[in-house]
């Protein structure tokens, strides 16, 4: 590795950081006052040859408290899994679900009430085609990969999957003429398949509206769509079918470490809220904490810096009508006189676009900001202008009425900008599943099938023959005809009685949800797995209903139904004294 290079990088950008080799890494440390120098430096320091980079210097004045659950029991106290997953994303249910298919004790433990309430509920579910990525990039060999596997994973686990294609929009007729075909040779050279040019005059059989600057696009059909935290939900049902345990509200406070005989780091135990755990091998999926976590045990080579980016959603309605020509389309880059007014105000993001969900609405976004904060999930109303007005350049109808609600979420993001999947480099029991950033929800199938390889062989396990993979589910009613709708009713009069109009979930569906086997008994683990309060009104008429049902199914007072995270009441008590009815 050329330090003394990556030492004059950042020493341009801040002179008084000192820049090292450890272990193979390559190490900031010190003290600034700007988060943007912080950033900046930890980029510069990105060096071949190198492990990666720690960054490590300390942003002046800045701490982060971090939600941790108030919780605390002895229920996993003395637990001797063979496998401890840390982190209920996406990629580490995938993990849990792919590993059920051995004979091993499997726990996973996530700090949040529930699976996929972080960057795995916060993105737009696009399963990616991999045209943005390099040869030689983790990201590229596990996005190729688990675009692949989605579509039987989808039909395995009872989830919606669309292969709505992405188009590369061109506004100048040089892109059209040089970016274009270099576009198409680069989808040759990675193996992407399915891309084609759409000309001016095709456009109109696809679109049926597009914008006035178009001069052509690229079209990559082997993109799609999937809802993340569905698919996510799903993963920890059939993980938990096949014999995984799921311990929620648990946090990893610490990890015990010993020297083993090869002279590498043992992990001997992982402290928790819950009790002292003692696996035989701990996988890391800790998203944006996935760096601490690896410190922890002694196996860091990656820095995560948390970039946050907000999505906008918009009314069915909208995506019915105005803007039905855009629901396919995935619009990166804009026309010239539009880039520099946008560029400061979207950030760093691949671009962004319009595009419509499995669920019907639009969803447009996101930008992209770098921030200090690993749990700041905040809007704001100049971000969502922004994104609005940047995305008004491909889709004109789009107004500020539309929005029913918008979201941000923080991804995981490396100094090298690519996935750390790998085995333990300097700890011998540990497997690394970080980084994961956009595209993991393409990725986190892939990744799974060669973390439940490395595993298989590093704990010797066999093949468990009684491994089911599909997943039994009630489809969402509003989606089947009336007469398959009406077999449903005949069945369970409860399918009938419409709890959200919006949506048109049924009572019947919610207390599906609340019988599945991730249990989640509150209004925003019902809302991810059904939709109830998904709509228009946002719950604004469907949430007493919801809390009511939770209360009459656990045999709680309605007082005592959370809408999501601990000491989250919706009600206080009964009004004027009286007594509160159920």
């Amino acid at each position: 590795m050329d330090l003394k290079a990556a030492a004059k990088r950042v020493h341009k950008i801040a002179p008084e950081v000192k820049v090292e080799e450890v272990r193979g890494c390559v190490r900031l440390t010190g003290e600034l006052d700007s988060w943007d120098k912080i950033y900046r430096a930890g980029v510069a320091a990105v060096t071949k040859g190198s492990l990666g980079v720690l960054n490590d210097i300390r942003l002046k004045g800045f701490s982060e408290k971090i939600k941790t659950p108030s919780l605390r029991d002895e229920a996993l106290e003395g637990r001797t899994p063979d496998v401890l997953i840390v982190g209920g994303g996406i990629t580490g249910c995938a993990i849990a679900r792919e590993l059920s298919r051995l004979k091993l004790d499997i726990l996973l433990v996530d700090k949040a009430n529930d699976v996929g309430t972080g960057a795995s509920s916060r993105n737009d579910g696009c399963i990616h085609p991999g045209i943005d990525l390099h040869k030689g990039q983790a990201k590229l060999h596990y996005v190729l990969r688990g675009n692949e596997l989605y579509p039987e994973l989808c039909r395995e686990l009872g989830c919606d999957f669309e292969r709505w294609s992405q188009m590369f929009m061109f506004s100048t007729t040089w892109e059209r003429l040089i970016i274009a075909p270099l576009m198409l040779l680069k989808g040759k050279i990675l193996r992407i398949p399915d891309m084609e040019f759409v000309s001016k005059k095709r456009i109109k059989t696809l679109e049926e509206a597009p914008p006035s600057w178009f001069k052509g696009a690229v079209r990559m059909c082997s993109a799609g769509v999937v809802s993340p935290y569905k698919v996510t939900i799903a993963l920890a049902d059939n993980a938990v079918m096949n014999g995984a345990e799921i311990s929620l509200n648990t946090v990893v406070t610490g990890m015990d470490t010993e020297r083993g005989k090869d002279g590498k780091t043992v992990i001997a135990a992982v402290h928790t809220n819950r009790g002292t755990v003692r696996p035989r091998l701990v996988i890391n999926a800790a998203g944006a904490f996935s760096d601490i976590v690896a410190d922890m045990a002694g196996d860091r080579t990656f820095t995560i810096h948390p970039r946050k980016g907000t999505d906008l959603i918009l009314d069915k309605k909208k995506a019915f009508y105005a803007l039905s020509s855009f629901a396919r389309s995935y619009f990166a880059p804009l026309p010239k006189d539009k880039r520099e007014e946008h560029a400061e105000a979207v950030g760093h993001t691949k671009g962004g676009g319009v595009m419509r969900t499995v669920d019907g609405n639009i969803l447009v976004g996101p930008d992209a900001h770098e921030q200090p904060y690993r749990e700041d999930n905040s809007t704001s109303l100049s971000e969502v202008n922004a994104i609005i007005r940047k995305q008004q350049v491909a889709a004109e109808q789009l107004t500020a009425g539309d929005v029913i609600t918008y979201f941000a979420g923080v991804r995981a993001a490396t100094y090298e900008e690519d996935f750390v999947v790998r085995k333990g480099i300097f700890t011998s029991n540990i497997i690394e599943a970080a980084g994961i950033q956009s595209p993991g929800i393409t990725a986190a199938p892939a990744i799974a099938r060669d973390i439940a390889v490395w595993t298989k062989e590093m704990l010797g396990a066999e093949e468990d023959p009684s491994f089911d993979p599909v997943r039994p589910h009630t489809p969402r009613l509003a989606s089947l005809s009336p007469e398959e709708r009406a077999e449903y009713i005949a069945k369970n009069p409860d399918y009938g009685e419409i709890v959200c109009r919006c949506e048109e979930v049924s009572k019947g569906e919610i207390i599906d949800a609340l019988e599945s086997p991730l249990k989640v008994c509150t209004v925003d683990g019902v809302k991810r797995r059904v939709r109830p309060g998904m709509g228009r009104c946002q719950g604004g008429f469907c949430s007493p209903l919801v809390v009511r049902i939770i209360a009459e199914h656990e045999g709680i007072a309605p007082e005592d139904v959370l809408k999501g995270d601990e000491g989250s009441r919706i009600l206080l008590g009964g009004t004027k004294n009286a007594e509160v009815k159920r």
